[in-house]
């Protein structure tokens, strides 16, 4: 017996050890940075475990390297290739800078086939094609009309994808959990609670995000006052979870604490990061509406959630455990196809064709005159070889938008195009005569094809 009470105080003292050992686990050891995030006093303060956010690092893939800016010279990608909807407007050599880089980003090891039907790049019976069309768009929405959110920083495929043709965080609509399903769920609708399944391993709604990145329900549950009664005073305690979920998704998919974006004295009270997260919750409810939900009937079902609805975008999507995609890393600025959400490019108004006047339209930027356009001189030519001492002289026309040097210049490439194909089809060079560049009266802008013409007169 004294033998067992002697061995009980070294028992007792291995159970307190392995026991400290065990609560220790869980924590960070020293030393931590910490750095502050708003106003002195707020309590906004970040800490970050250098050790925890090495190893993050370099757990990330590497971006691919960016190949340099091509030349902007040169004909338009719309003119040059066919179905080109988006980007259209670049220069062949940027155009296909652009499509390699996206090849990169989104299918590195499938290659241009993901989207495209390798014998014909026009087609687009792959509704990857489609989609990626869309997504472009999307891109070119995000760094032009929501740079509130994204900044400088700014978003491409990559920022998403990382080198994988489906990103790996979207989120879908979960199954509606059911209480003792065995049973014909007699126990009625659950909600989900007391599971660890939820944002966070919480217990909470697994689906906040219906009602805050589609839906536009309000994120307004802090009360101004003490003790609230009545009704509109404050909010129920459903909407209070449902809130806390989409905070703790924030949390996760930005690697931050609730400190980062708020007053840790004031929750309602507004900071420059909380304003930036207003603006990011809507601009997902933006492009969650127009860009990807419309675009649920092109993908097979394989690719749909368990309610049959398609992946959609939420914070860690783009941020992926990180404050600022990527680092902050800003890639889109090497890309100006994907800066401004552009109009598709129109395809040209067709010739005029006249037995003694001829009218021939240019793509924007472009002196290449295109073949449909050349057929606009036949019923020109047929009265010019019937009239030996006539003879036609070639206008060029630009817009009153730009350099007027560099019009001028294009102008004058665009008459001798047109000279060009008039002496192919044997024309005496001594008969066609080039006008100095015209100024066009059409829009400013440019767009208007009138300011990108040609006119040939029979004289």
């Amino acid at each position: 017996m004294q033998m067992i009470n002697s061995r009980l105080p070294r028992l007792s003292a291995v159970v307190a050890l392995a026991a400290s050992v065990l609560l220790l686990a869980g924590c960070e050891r020293p030393p931590v940075e910490t750095s502050q995030q708003g106003f002195r006093g707020t309590g906004m303060q970040n800490t970050v475990n250098p050790r925890i956010a090495a190893k993050d690092a370099a757990a990330r893939p590497t971006p691919p390297e960016d190949a340099p800016p091509a030349s902007a010279d040169g004909p338009r990608a719309g003119q040059i290739y066919q179905n080109v909807k988006v980007l259209g407007g670049l220069s062949v050599a940027e155009f296909n800078r652009h499509m390699n880089a996206i090849t990169q980003w989104v299918a590195p090891e499938q290659g241009c086939n993901y989207c495209h039907n390798g014998a014909n790049f026009a087609d687009d019976s792959k509704y990857t094609k489609v989609v990626a069309r869309r997504m472009i768009e999307m891109t070119q929405a995000l760094n032009s009309q929501w740079k509130v959110h994204t900044g400088a920083t700014g978003v491409t495929c990559y920022t998403c994808h990382r080198g994988q043709p489906v990103p790996a965080n979207m989120w879908f609509k979960p199954m509606t959990p059911v209480r003792n399903a065995s049973l014909g769920g007699a126990l009625g609708n659950d909600f989900g609670q007391n599971k660890a399944d939820g944002p966070g391993v919480t217990s909470l709604p697994r689906d906040p995000y219906s009602s805050y990145l589609l839906g536009d329900e309000q994120v307004k549950v802090y009360g101004k006052e003490p003790l609230p009664q009545g009704i509109g005073n404050g909010a129920p305690i459903q909407q209070a979870e449902k809130t806390y979920a989409l905070m703790m998704h924030f949390s996760k998919g930005l690697g931050q604490n609730c400190t980062f974006c708020h007053n840790s004295q004031n929750f309602g009270s507004w900071v420059p990061k909380k304003v930036t997260a207003w603006h990011g919750i809507r601009m997902e409810r933006d492009i969650n509406n127009t860009y990807v939900v419309p675009l649920t009937d092109a993908f097979p079902k394989d690719r749909l959630g368990p309610q049959g609805d398609i992946g959609k975008a939420y914070c860690a999507t783009c941020h992926q455990g990180q404050n600022k995609p990527l680092g902050g890393l800003q890639m889109a600025k090497l890309y100006d196809g994907l800066q401004v959400l552009a109009p598709p490019v129109a395809a040209l108004p067709p010739p005029v064709t006249e037995d003694k006047r001829s009218v021939l339209f240019f793509g924007v930027g472009s002196h290449e005159l295109a073949p449909d356009q050349g057929k606009g001189l036949e019923s020109l030519l047929t009265a010019l070889g019937s009239g030996t001492r006539s003879v036609v002289l070639v206008s060029g026309y630009h817009s009153v938008a730009g350099e007027k040097a560099v019009n001028e210049e294009l102008a004058k490439k665009r008459a001798q195009a047109v000279r060009d194909a008039l002496l192919a089809a044997g024309v005496a060079p001594a008969r066609v005569k080039l006008d100095k560049p015209q100024q066009a009266e059409a829009n400013v802008a440019g767009e208007d094809p009138a300011a990108r013409r040609v006119e040939v007169r029979l004289q």
